[in-house]
């Protein structure tokens, strides 16, 4: 029986993305492509006949597949653009600003935990919607959680290096925020708050480490080494604006799951866009599409020092020309490594907790963002967390 068709004038676009957008289709394609070649040409005499029906027969079956596979993708990237949901969490009080950089007070009573976000992407993940904000329910959990937003790179921002960062900004937040604070680092803020750590012992009671890369080359160190390859193919971007554009940024991270944008987008469309599950996707990819640009200097040590090289592994990665080694810390350390994170695989995160002396590991069964914003973040990461701050506050 033919599917109806609707009267109803489908609603506007409201956003873009996933982004790059062309990029996301032109792979579902050349994956569509792919599987419908390969059918055709798969025969009795191929190594990888196993006596399926005939030949015609099963190559219809994969074209009939992958058509279905396509309109899915197409269903569901235009519910997203068009689903009304946005984001409208006023921000809480600025107590300390310095360029495009603020430091952002969620109150609460208890021990002050600075957050450190990545450079590129937003800080509001961790204040990502109601009911899905990390810093205000802890801020109700008896802590005091401080979110440092580094804002958009602006000209002075661009000639940063990760000194200026981690020996300037972020130093000058932590002595902002007034006595001794809980540095807490998610993805590569981690990295930052750990080196930030090492430098002023003196204005640091604990660090948490949130899904914090350190071992580059752990899980594939061809794949890292091909993303370093990248950075000649970005020098006329970084000549051109002094940074690495938001769009160059999410084709690095394509590099390391090529078809995971897709998978996403044709599970959306199977959802109820009214359902509590469709309102967290939109959330959630609209931070993702909501990146920022990196600085240039910040690019090439990244790209170069930490995935073409694995400095920080290999005890090379200097800031402020001291070498960062996390067995060089004595202080309470917590380090989670989520069990399903395809960004920060386990493997390049769990060699923090054995070399931090002490530190507690935990290893939630959830993502790398379903740790600190899905559905389920508040048993995988807020209730360990609150749980490891206080313990850290009784000393």
């Amino acid at each position: 029986m033919p599917t109806p068709v609707s009267d109803a004038r489908p609603g506007p676009l409201l956003r873009r993305g996933p982004r790059p957008l062309l990029l996301h289709l032109t792979l579902a394609m050349l994956k569509s492509s792919g599987s419908v070649i390969a059918s055709t040409r798969l025969s009795s005499d191929s190594p990888f006949w196993n006596g399926a029906p005939a030949e015609a027969g099963f190559s219809a079956a994969v074209l009939a597949e992958t058509l279905r596979q396509d309109r899915a993708l197409i269903a569901g990237i235009a519910a997203y653009r068009r689903h009304p949901w946005h984001r409208d969490l006023p921000d809480p009080p600025t107590m300390w600003q310095e360029g495009e950089s603020r430091l952002l007070d969620y109150g609460g009573q208890g021990p002050a935990v600075l957050f450190v976000p990545s450079l590129i992407n937003r800080a509001y993940v961790l204040d990502l919607a109601p009911g899905r904000s990390m810093l205000r329910w802890l801020a109700g959990q008896g802590v005091r959680p401080l979110l440092l937003d580094w804002g958009w790179p602006d000209a002075v921002e661009r000639r940063f290096t990760l000194t200026d960062y981690i020996a300037g900004r972020l130093q000058r937040a932590m002595m902002a925020a007034g006595g001794q604070v809980i540095l807490a680092g998610y993805c590569m803020g981690g990295l930052l708050a750990l080196a930030a750590a090492q430098l002023r012992p003196d204005l640091v009671s604990g660090l948490a480490l949130l899904a914090t890369p350190w071992d580059f080359h752990a899980a594939d160190a061809d794949a890292a080494r091909r993303v370093a390859d990248m950075l000649p193919l970005l020098e006329p971007a970084l000549a051109f604006s002094a940074s690495v554009p938001v769009d160059a940024l999410q084709i690095l991270f394509a590099l390391l799951d090529p078809f995971g944008v897709a998978q996403k987008y044709r599970g959306f469309a199977r959802l109820d866009p009214a359902s509590a599950r469709a309102m967290l996707f939109v959330a959630l990819e609209d931070w993702l599409n909501d990146g920022v640009p990196l600085a240039g200097p910040v690019a090439r040590e990244c790209l170069g020092q930490w995935y073409g090289e694995n400095a920080p592994a290999n005890g090379t990665w200097r800031v402020a020309g001291l070498a960062v080694d996390p067995a060089a810390l004595r202080l309470p350390a917590f380090v989670a490594v989520p069990a399903r994170d395809r960004i920060v695989p386990p493997d390049s995160a769990r060699p923090l907790a054995a070399l931090i002396g002490g530190a507690v590991l935990h290893a939630p069964g959830a993502g790398h963002i379903g740790m600190a914003a899905g559905s389920g973040a508040e048993a995988a990461l807020w209730r360990p967390l609150r749980d490891w701050l206080a313990g850290v506050a009784r000393g």
